[in-house]
């Protein structure tokens, strides 16, 4: 099991780096071509919503990514360390108006993820959350076939 670690400062304009090293490795790890724009738009929303979720939490932790290359697929998880509240908890520091807001945004990053990865684990707790998406890979001799 091979394993790249990114680790990122909270700013948007790393976020494109992200999905360029994450094609790149879902690439090399033998996910089909076909598939590489879906790999590239997930992991762009998933570590978009990590960012936001740092900034606006004033979060100053870099933002983790591990691209985990495994026997017959390919997994890539981002990492976040936002407190997520519980269903009826708040967070401390939430302002109810903009938690709305960025509850709203939040989910719509998620079905977005959601209708590009079919595998995909979402969780989430006070000391941090994660997306976990996962792909199948093509065994090495059928990608010279």
């Amino acid at each position: 099991m091979a394993t790249v670690e990114l680790r990122f400062s909270a700013l948007p304009e790393h976020v494109r780096t992200a999905r360029l090293v994450a094609a790149a490795v879902a690439r090399r790890a033998g996910v089909d071509e076909a598939v590489l724009d879906e790999v590239r738009l997930a992991v762009g929303e998933a570590c978009t919503r990590a960012v936001g979720l740092h900034r606006n939490g004033g979060i100053s932790a870099p933002v983790k990514v591990l691209l985990i290359e495994e026997e017959k697929q390919f997994s890539i998880e981002v990492g976040d360390e936002a407190p997520h509240a519980t269903p009826g908890e708040r967070v401390p520091g939430d302002v109810p108006g903009d938690a709305d807001a960025e509850t709203e945004e939040d989910e719509m990053g998620l079905a977005v993820i959601s209708g590009l990865v079919d595998d995909v684990e979402v969780s989430a707790g006070r000391h941090g959350g994660s997306i976990r998406m996962r792909w199948p890979t093509v065994p090495p001799a059928t990608l010279l076939a």
